[in-house]
């Protein structure tokens, strides 16, 4: 994202982004504004300081192992 620069008092102005940035930042608050999704990120955040996790090449050896 660009740097915007802001002179004097705060008026209302036009800032021109990407749509895809547009649509990154309606996600990141929708995220933000769910108590349960928040919950749910402290607690895997959580789970990972304390080891509670599998690393994604272990999880395909399961998976090809029941194979």
């Amino acid at each position: 994202m660009n740097e915007i620069e802001v002179f004097g008092e705060h008026k209302a102005r036009w800032i021109t982004i990407s749509s895809d940035e547009y649509e990154s930042m309606k996600s990141t608050l929708e995220v933000l504004s769910d108590p349960e999704l928040m919950e749910q990120i402290k607690e895997s955040r959580e789970d990972f300081k304390s080891g509670r996790f599998k690393k994604l090449r272990d999880l395909f050896k399961e998976g090809d192992s029941k194979d």
